[in-house]
């Protein structure tokens, strides 16, 4: 497909239904998604999501062979998958282009896409497009509604711990859900939060004092 189009692209979105006295009374919707620009987003949200996804995202060209040889020593000294080497441009070229099939043609055609996209947008395009789009459970699509699902608030309001936690959904949002397995959900929201002190994000004490 022309990557072009995604310059067009106007993906399913909220309708909201208010009264007469300008109360909201309804929400309808076929994917739960309240778009925001990436401006909009509060810095430690966005850092949250590349600690955890992509730490390396400013610096690749859409694919991160470093992360691929990581993961791939990972995956062999498991004897199973327990890491990604996927980029956010892949995870973003496979929700939008491609199934969900697991074969190598399919992760080819991932890469090649993910390379054209990182040509015709910029970097902070590409993550304001994430952002929105990817899954993050319960029927929310996207920051702004994952932010309303979980915690009752507007992205910007988020905390560093509530920005963490949905930092660490995408991964599997109903293995990690707190609605589900809270336990669960704390685990992965920690390991977050460390990640963003490795790579200097926040500082050791405001980790812990999140935590």
């Amino acid at each position: 497909p022309d990557v072009r189009e995604l310059k067009n692209f106007e993906p399913s979105t909220v309708t909201l239904m208010y009264s007469d006295q300008d109360e909201l009374i309804s929400e309808l919707y076929l994917e739960k998604r309240i778009l925001i620009p990436l401006n909009k987003i509060p810095t430690q949200l966005k850092q949250a999501a590349l600690a955890v996804e992509d730490a390396n995202f400013y610096r690749h060209i859409g694919i991160d062979l470093k992360a691929i040889s990581r993961a791939f020593l990972t995956n062999m000294k498991a004897g199973r998958i327990v890491e990604g080497g996927s980029t956010i441009t892949q995870q973003l070229s496979k929700t939008l282009f491609l199934s969900r099939e697991r074969s190598l043609i399919r992760k080819i055609k991932e890469a090649i896409l993910s390379i054209r996209l990182e040509i015709v947008f910029s970097k902070d395009e590409i993550l304001e497009i994430y952002l929105n789009q990817i899954y993050y459970g319960h029927g929310s699509y996207g920051v702004e509604a994952a932010a309303r699902t979980y915690f009752g608030k507007n992205v910007k309001n988020l905390t560093l711990a509530e920005s963490a936690l949905i930092a660490g959904l995408p991964k599997s949002p109903n293995n990690y859900s707190p609605y589900r397995n809270l336990k669960r959900a704390r685990s992965r929201r920690n390991h977050v939060i460390r990640r963003m002190a490795q790579e200097g994000f926040i500082k050791r004490n405001a980790a812990e004092q999140a935590i």
